[in-house]
């Protein structure tokens, strides 16, 4: 297995990492040098995790079986007093690399969203070429796989959950789209300075985990503390802000990672210059587990 694209030692080489065409940060790894301090933004509590783009080095990778020349991330995955409905990978994957045998639970459900370079993802017999922006959902026990055919590394959050099925509601079936074709849902009262580009229809109820990009202009708010049974999480993707994260305010930029428990009061403040953006995670439209033998 070889990876050799993480050779990025100096603190501003990995800042110049979110300076990439698709407007989307994407971690580079590397090591930092030995005067860099120690203190930094990474948090971990009961109600809430904060996992700075600084911690995303090479030395905290992992690898995965049957994916060729491919590392990732893992910024969250199923732990008790951690992230308890979802795992989230930052895959990169070196030219020529790949899976054919990519996900091996049958019972998992996906989203991969591509964040740099380009992938060939094959879903049954259908060929799809994704840049950044590139968006597919993926069910469970689909036949898919994915390469990369380009010359720069691909880079793209893969997100996995157990699908909840429910005796009356079909399985929703694949579909791959891109950011671009997806038309932002402004929030009321806002005037378009906070928007939400939702890949999948809220009142389609066989979908039980939406991922969606939530946009703020400099100076938009989420204007209350929003406490709710949905799981988050939130990887910022361009732009600073500061979030609300149960009692704490905390500042987060383009490439951190945050998880919010169920019922974390969260809010935000965009204070700019740029656009505050992030991926968003939730799970939605399942009754709550009383037992295991519910579902």
């Amino acid at each position: 297995m070889t990876i050799s694209t993480g050779t990025k030692t100096d603190p501003q080489q990995q800042a110049n990492a979110a300076t990439n065409e698709s407007g989307y940060y994407a971690p580079s790894g590397g090591h930092p040098p030995q005067t860099e301090l120690l203190t930094d933004r990474a948090m971990f509590t009961e109600a809430y995790a904060v996992l700075p783009r600084g911690v995303m080095r090479d030395i905290v990778t992992s690898y995965l079986p049957f994916w060729d020349d491919t590392r990732l991330w893992v910024i969250a995955r199923p732990l008790s007093g951690f992230a308890e409905t979802f795992s989230q990978y930052i895959v990169e994957v070196a030219p020529g690399g790949g899976s054919e045998r990519p996900e091996l639970d049958t019972a998992a459900e996906g989203v991969l969203f591509v964040v740099e370079g380009e992938m060939q993802l094959t879903v049954d017999d259908d060929r799809h070429t994704l840049g950044p922006g590139g968006y597919a959902y993926l069910p469970p026990g689909q036949r898919w796989t994915m390469r990369n055919h380009g010359r720069e590394p691909l880079r793209f959050h893969w997100i996995r959950k157990a699908y909840e099925a429910v005796d009356g509601l079909e399985t929703p079936p694949a579909f791959v789209t891109n950011e671009r074709e997806v038309e932002p849902i402004p929030m009321p009262g806002t005037d378009n300075r906070w928007v939400t580009s939702r890949f999948v229809d809220p009142s389609d109820l066989r979908h039980d985990m939406h991922v969606n990009i939530v946009t703020f202009e400099p100076g938009a708010v989420i204007p209350f503390a929003e406490t709710h049974v949905m799981e988050h999480g939130l990887y910022v993707l361009e732009g600073k802000a500061v979030y609300r994260l149960n009692t704490d305010w905390v500042e987060v930029q383009e490439g951190d990672f945050m998880w919010l428990r169920a019922f974390c009061p969260q809010a935000c403040y965009a204070g700019g210059p740029g656009r505050f953006r992030y991926l968003l995670y939730k799970d939605v439209n399942r009754h709550s587990r009383l037992s295991r033998q519910f579902f």
